[in-house]
């Protein structure tokens, strides 16, 4: 692959992949700052695309559109929803969908499509660098929605109906709009919070530890790739 791009919700997300990545050009389009580097003979793009669904997709379509990567990653921090999945561990995404909306409403009209599978060199690539780094790593379905979870009744019902690993307010989105260009797509995800009623309180606690670990594993999967 030789351009490969990646989108974030938070600044916090992306700050350590850009001071890893070090100074490079940025370009202002539609209103995203697109940062762009060469890493080992590969172009690496950059954004951050603001929270929630309709942000994360308008971000994903203008990165398309303008610099026609080979594959999108969604990085970032997540709530876990599998007992197994503690915090500072990575999900990456077999599939994503989301938890607020009726799939009927995607499945019997267009995209006629409601779950969207993540692409599997991806998942293999992001598995093996995380055996590399010896985090603890599971792949399993990841779930958007436009709320930040953080209470054990709405927990249980997203369990319940979804049997997700990790829940955010992106990967979805994300996920949609690499479907509809038909472009290979992951979100790996570190657990900053187990999107219980504590949940506010560990995201605060575990937001930058998260959020760099993640970013060192993302950007080893750019070389890897």
């Amino acid at each position: 692959m030789k351009c490969i791009a990646i989108i974030g919700a938070m600044p916090s997300e992306l700050a350590d992949i850009r001071e890893m990545l070090g100074k490079g050009e940025i370009r202002r389009i539609s209103g995203f700052d697109f940062y762009i580097n060469d890493r080992n003979g590969k172009t690496v793009i950059n954004a951050c695309c603001g929270i929630a669904k309709v942000n994360a997709a308008l971000c994903t379509q203008v990165m398309i559109d303008n610099f026609h990567p080979d594959c999108v990653i969604n990085t970032g921090i997540a709530g876990g929803m599998n007992s197994a999945v503690k915090v500072c561990d990575i999900v990456i995404s077999t599939e994503v969908l989301p938890h607020d909306l009726d799939l009927h409403f995607l499945k019997d009209y267009p995209p006629y499509c409601g779950i969207f599978k993540a692409d599997g060199v991806l998942m293999d690539t992001a598995e093996k660098v995380c055996g590399e780094f010896g985090v603890s790593s599971f792949r399993g379905r990841i779930v958007s929605g436009e709320a930040f979870i953080s209470s054990n009744e709405v927990k249980k019902a997203i369990q319940e109906k979804f049997d997700p690993y990790a829940v955010d307010m992106e990967s979805a989105a994300v996920g949609h709009c690499c479907y509809l260009n038909e472009l290979p797509y992951v979100s790996v995800r570190c657990i900053s919070d187990n999107a219980d009623d504590e949940g506010a309180m560990s995201f605060d606690e575990f937001e930058k530890i998260a959020a760099k670990r993640v970013a060192e594993i993302v950007l080893r999967m750019t070389e890897l790739l």
